[in-house]
């Protein structure tokens, strides 16, 4: 399929952004580190509390000591970024063009506690596949929005506007501002609800949608007597979800409370994210800086910190309507990709999608363009050349 590229890069209404953090603001980041007041820890108990405070203080003191924000500060802004206003909100995004003209526009959907930052290893091989050893016929025109609430697209203002299906209708407008006709969309944990969505709001644009690590939460009551052994499997890990999702239910409950801490402490942010790093990524892994690159977690979390979005990023957790729900299948064609740790149950998904592609892979983890680019890409690729 040959699409229509937007007839300017950059539209009247979009305007080019650049990173440029003020020093006093990395100077009180590094002091508030050095005076973190740290808690005790019981011996011998490893992860079984939470973040050991021990892997943690290693952690922090490298992002005090080692990790040179300005090196990564130079490295994001070699991806050409851009802000405009929808419906009132301040939407940042990167607009990587391919240098093929028959390239697919596709959208880049990241989750929380995610960046854009989760996607920097993959820009390469899906814009320019040519100069990745690749097919030039599978290139496409990424966009990468931070949805309202995170990153440099700054905090939500007023409340409804952090739910999954406002991002759909926020990232449908962007794309039609960008001048594409006809476009796909990839995502992991949130945006596997948003990619859907907007198959179901902007069904005469999208031409696919693929997801990794499809997040089907349906009832509890789910009638499971038909399902194969996988899906029966993955349904009894849900339903112990309690075990490992007590931060979605404190943001889903009580975000602001929680972000009175994490916005006052950097180590706080750290354990935080980190911890939830260690939770969804590859489970054969432990430690979340060897699950993902160190800098580039820290990085992530940096973001966080100096944008002070934490506390609008969790609002997702409370004003998205769709967690649980029925979902209606939009009938565009769906890919869904599964990385250890994935608890995508394939009977829901069929029955809330059109799914024409199904990959089970057998490393990687939740945050799949970080933890294995090369085949996440791969499988993008091969979704998308049946919906071309």
């Amino acid at each position: 399929m040959t699409t229509t590229p937007a007839a300017s890069p950059t539209p009247s209404s979009v305007s080019p952004f650049r990173i440029d953090i003020p020093q006093d603001q990395l100077d009180d980041l590094h002091a508030r580190l050095a005076d973190t007041h740290w808690p005790d820890e019981l011996p011998d108990v490893g992860w079984t509390y939470g973040l050991p405070v021990s892997y943690l203080r290693d952690l922090a003191e490298h992002w005090r000591t080692a990790y040179v924000w300005r090196e990564q500060e130079a490295a994001l802004n070699q991806h050409p970024q851009f802000v405009t206003e929808i419906q009132g909100q301040r939407v940042h995004f990167l607009h990587v063009r391919s240098p093929e003209p028959d390239a697919l526009p596709l959208l880049l959907i990241h989750g929380w506690p995610a960046s854009f930052v989760e996607f920097l290893a993959v820009i390469g091989p899906l814009s320019d596949p040519r100069a990745h050893g690749g097919d030039p016929a599978d290139a496409f025109h990424l966009v990468i929005p931070s949805p309202p609430g995170f990153a440099f697209s700054g905090p939500t203002r007023t409340p409804g506007e952090a739910g999954s299906e406002r991002y759909a209708e926020v990232f449908a407008e962007l794309m039609a501002r960008l001048g594409y006709e006809a476009y796909g969309a990839q995502g992991g944990d949130l945006g596997s609800f948003v990619g859907p969505q907007l198959g179901r709001i902007d069904t005469d644009h999208v031409v696919g949608v693929h997801t990794n690590g499809l997040l089907t939460i349906g009832g509890w009551d789910e009638d499971t007597s038909a399902w194969d052994e996988p899906d029966q499997r993955r349904f009894a890990r849900l339903q112990r979800f309690e075990e490992i999702g007590g931060y979605a239910a404190i943001q889903s409950t009580r975000p602001q409370t929680l972000a009175v801490g994490l916005h006052d402490s950097p180590a706080g942010l750290l354990a935080w994210i980190a911890d939830v790093f260690h939770i969804f990524s590859n489970p054969a892994i432990e430690r979340p800086d060897e699950a993902v690159d160190r800098d580039a977690l820290l990085t992530n979390v940096t973001i966080y910190w100096l944008t002070r979005t934490l506390a609008s990023s969790t609002r997702i957790y409370k004003e998205s309507q769709q967690w649980g729900a029925p979902l209606e299948s939009s009938g565009v064609p769906t890919g869904c990709a599964l990385f250890p740790g994935d608890n995508t149950i394939r009977a829901i998904a069929e029955r809330q999608n059109n799914v024409v592609h199904w990959t089970e892979h057998d490393r990687g983890g939740h945050f799949a363009a970080m933890e294995a680019p090369d085949l996440l890409v791969e499988d993008i690729r091969t979704f998308f050349r049946k919906v071309r």
